[in-house]
């Protein structure tokens, strides 16, 4: 399994009239916090479209624990934990300064062809890449 840690300052407009962060904005704490796990090992979304690779998320689930405010400093903990067929899955964990648990998620995501939009194994340069091969 891989790990990567992330942190991330919640923003003011973030937040919602109850003073605390939009439930919707933790699916966006994920996707940053994959993006830069990805990023690590020299993957990223820009790599992926030149090479003709989309990678959609087709399903995301989360648990809320507790709330999060303007300002807190998150850290969202990453880890891939299956790769299989063409599909990648994600779990997260974002906890905030004093290691409360803010929320629980998974996502799976799946590599498809952007020029058909069809199902593809997860490829090569990725696999390589991530030291799965």
């Amino acid at each position: 399994m891989i790990t990567h840690t992330t942190q991330i300052r919640t923003r003011y407009g973030e937040v919602d009239q109850m003073g605390y962060v939009y439930h919707a904005n933790y699916v966006s704490y994920c996707h940053e916090a994959r993006t830069e796990l990805m990023r690590q090992y020299g993957i990223n979304d820009k790599i992926l479209e030149e090479n003709n690779i989309m990678l959609p998320v087709i399903r995301f689930n989360i648990d809320y624990k507790n709330a999060a405010h303007y300002d807190d400093l998150l850290t969202v903990e990453t880890t891939l934990t299956e790769v299989k067929g063409p599909k990648m899955r994600f779990e997260f964990k974002i906890t905030n300064e004093q290691g409360k648990i803010i929320c629980k998620a998974c996502s799976a995501v799946a590599f498809v062809t952007a020029d058909t939009r069809k199902p593809i194994r997860v490829p090569e340069l990725v696999t390589t890449a991530l030291g799965l091969q």
